[in-house]
Formats: structure tokens, sequence, C-alpha cells
């Protein structure tokens, strides 16, 4: 989604529902990588332990392909102005256990809110 702010500036959205991650555990993530740049924030999200991180580094290389594509950004001066990490439903299922009784199982999902921003404005010549 493509939204143009009251200050004129030029901002890319991206919305990802239903991902199969523990809120809590994409946070952790997410926490670090806010307010920095493109490339800092790539890097940052190759080089960390967390297995998550290879899923949110993909939605981060798909929201700024999206600005780029869509609206013409240069990827070197974008950066993450807002990123934020909210619960979805949690999908319930049980297992069977001995004697027939069940055990649940809790599989919790979320949501995630890129907003992608430019560093520079482009002077008008």
């Amino acid at each position: 989604m493509i939204k143009k702010s009251e200050n004129s500036d030029t901002e890319a959205k991206l919305l990802v529902k239903h991902i199969r991650m523990s809120v809590s555990k994409a946070r952790r993530v997410i926490d670090q990588i806010r307010g920095r740049s493109y490339e800092e924030t790539l890097m940052i999200l190759e080089l960390m332990p967390y297995r998550l991180s290879y899923p949110i580094l993909k939605l981060v290389y798909s929201a700024a392909a999206n600005a780029s594509q869509n609206m013409g950004l240069n990827e070197a001066n974008l950066f993450i102005s807002k990123i934020e990490v909210n619960r979805d439903a949690i999908v319930k299922k049980s297992r069977p256990r001995a004697r027939g009784r069940s055990y649940p199982i809790q599989k919790k999902t979320c949501h995630i809110k890129i907003v992608l921003k430019e560093k520079y404005k482009k002077s008008k010549l």
C-alpha cells in the first residue's frame, strides 16, 4: 500500500498477516532493527542467531523491492521508520495421548507491519 502523508513524505507500507511465529520471539528480533537503514538492517538480520530472523529478512527485502518498483524510491536511502508486531488468532489442535486422552497444542500467529521512508528528499531542479 502506498500512502502520502501530511508532510509530503512518501512512505511504503507492507502488512503481512497470519505469519506462523510467536509475537514475543518476533519482537526480540524486530526491536534490533527499528529505526535503522535498509542496508544495515539486512546485515543485522543475516548475522542474528535466531531462527525468525530469516522470515523477517525476507519481509524487509520484499518491502524495499515494492518501494523501489512501485514508487521509484532508492533502496540505498530507505530506512525503517516503523515496524510493529501484533498478535493474531491462535490455531488450536489436539494431540492424541495414552489411554484415549488428548493434549492441547496452541500454534501462535502474528501480523507484521513495516513502514519504509526515504532519508533524503529528491531535489527538484
